[in-house]
């Protein structure tokens, strides 16, 4: 594997010589050579690859990967140029716009978020074409949690947005003492009117990281 950079080699070296960390290498190489997955397996790791450790400001949990073509590509909720934006994107935008008053982007990808310090990370990190969830128990569910409680180790003040079920079973796994740990339903269209439009998330994260010196996240990703 190519290294990671941003500190990230370091900090995850000892999940990456862990057992169950080769035991979900095996289960890759198997999967990739055998099935369609996603996303390519070059962008595997892209979310850590573009936020620094020591640039961590926000994290956004996702669930696993979009399972249709040319959708994902290693960070949560976010597809690559010109692919039509998913109905929970869709709804994020929705609620940008209506806590932020910014004008929604008429693409999807999230990469400016994950340059400006928002780790975009799924807790589970691949996925079989056409089938949601079909790697959630190759043991990537270990790994994440882990990598959820080191992120909580070692950074300070950092927001969490945990949408949803899956999201917010994660809670327990950082500490409320030393960093914002922000709630609410799932951006889908089957929850989103649950809580999820009208949470303020946006400009919430941003009053935290103000009031612990830290510069706001831009949120506007049409610049």
């Amino acid at each position: 594997m190519q290294a990671l950079g941003g500190g990230w080699d370091e900090l995850l070296a000892p999940l990456f010589a862990d057992e169950r960390y080769q035991k979900i290498r095996t289960f890759l190489k198997q999967e990739y050579s055998t099935k369609t997955v996603y996303p390519d397996m070059y962008d595997l790791y892209n979310c850590f690859r573009m936020t620094p450790v020591n640039q961590i400001k926000c994290v956004i949990l996702g669930q696993d990967p979009y399972h249709e073509p040319s959708q994902a590509h290693g960070l949560c909720f976010s597809v690559k140029p010109g692919v039509p934006l998913p109905p929970s994107l869709q709804n994020i935008y929705k609620e940008i716009q209506s806590d932020l008053n910014i004008i929604q982007p008429n693409q999807g990808d999230l990469t400016k978020w994950a340059q400006r310090g928002v780790l975009l990370l799924n807790t589970t990190l691949t996925v079989r074409a056409h089938q949601a969830n079909s790697h959630a128990n190759c043991g990537w569910a270990w790994f994440t949690d882990n990598v959820i409680k080191l992120i909580s180790q070692h950074t300070q003040n950092t927001v969490f947005l945990l949408w949803g079920g899956n999201a917010r079973s994660k809670a327990p796994l950082i500490d409320a003492h030393r960093h914002l740990i922000l709630q609410c339903a799932h951006p889908s269209p089957l929850s989103s009117y649950r809580g999820f439009f009208g949470c303020r998330h946006f400009s919430r994260t941003n009053e935290y990281l103000l009031a612990h010196n830290k510069t706001p996240i831009d949120w506007d990703l049409n610049h």
